[in-house]
């Protein structure tokens, strides 16, 4: 059977903070020599994916933007399939909404409440950063968005309930990751996009199962369309709470945690 590992990176394979996963290369490299695909799956910019499957080597497809769009490398699978366009040396399909609407959405909500909501294109590549804590160059990756706005809501909690109602009236969704809001397409979602994706796999090796490995609330999705859900512990020392009975909850925070997983489900089956 066919393993295919789906992994969030901000707080999972990469440490919140720092973004470094150096613990996790030896088991990355054991993945490799194993061809067990490696899918990020996460509210990153493609620009943010390719970075990092360079410096990792990863070759695999890849999910951007909270389910916005599968990147799949031309030539991966031996199949024709439908997909949405080409671009690069990718085939895409998208299911996400336009950036430009989403800041329209985003800058009309502001108006009607007040709210003090604050998204990366109202921010410059040095605020990013600062932010962050990422250099200017990478802030510059994470700001090259298509299906998706990250945005800082700087209300108290009782108004997320507000933020939630109008970016719904609009006809968007939101989801809230590790450090931001994010408001997307309906129709981009982490766990739709893995199921697409996943079908894709079974056409190429028929018997798959599937791994998903996160750690905050915009990671749902993907662990609820898995075979095998993980969530790695948190920097304040709890883990994502999901009804679902097969959840394993990582000892390890953030890559150290990534690495238990893989180990336990992965490498070891």
């Amino acid at each position: 059977m066919k393993i295919v590992l789906y992994t969030d990176l901000d707080g999972t394979l990469l440490d919140l903070y720092n973004y470094s996963c150096e613990v996790a290369l030896p088991a990355l490299a054991m993945l490799k020599r194993r061809k067990i695909p490696v899918v990020f799956c996460t509210a990153k910019t493609l620009a943010e994916n390719e970075y990092y499957r360079e410096e990792l080597g990863i070759r695999d497809p890849f999910i951007v933007e909270n389910g916005g769009a599968i990147f799949i490398p031309q030539g991966y699978f031996s199949f024709v399939f439908h997909y949405t366009k080409e671009m690069k040396h990718y085939y895409v399909i998208e299911f996400g909404a336009r950036y430009e609407e989403l800041r329209a959405a985003l800058n009309a909500i502001r108006a009607e409440t007040g709210f003090k909501i604050k998204g990366f294109g109202d921010m410059t590549a040095e605020e990013v950063a600062k932010d962050a804590n990422l250099s200017i160059e990478k802030a510059k990756l994470a700001k090259d968005k298509t299906y998706n706005e990250s945005f800082i809501f700087d209300e108290p909690a009782e108004k997320e309930k507000i933020l939630f109602e109008k970016i719904r009236e609009k006809g968007f969704s939101l989801t809230h990751g590790g450090r931001y809001y994010n408001i997307h397409g309906r129709d981009a979602d982490k766990g739709k996009a893995v199921k697409v994706l996943t079908e894709l796999f079974r056409r190429e090796y028929g018997a798959v199962k599937t791994v998903g490995i996160g750690d905050s609330r915009n990671d749902i999705a993907m662990l609820e369309a898995v075979d095998q859900p993980a969530v790695v512990r948190r920097k304040d020392g709890t883990w994502l709470e999901l009804p679902l009975k097969n959840l394993y909850k990582a000892r390890g925070e953030g890559p150290e945690g990534w690495v238990e997983v893989v180990n336990k489900f992965v490498i070891m089956t």
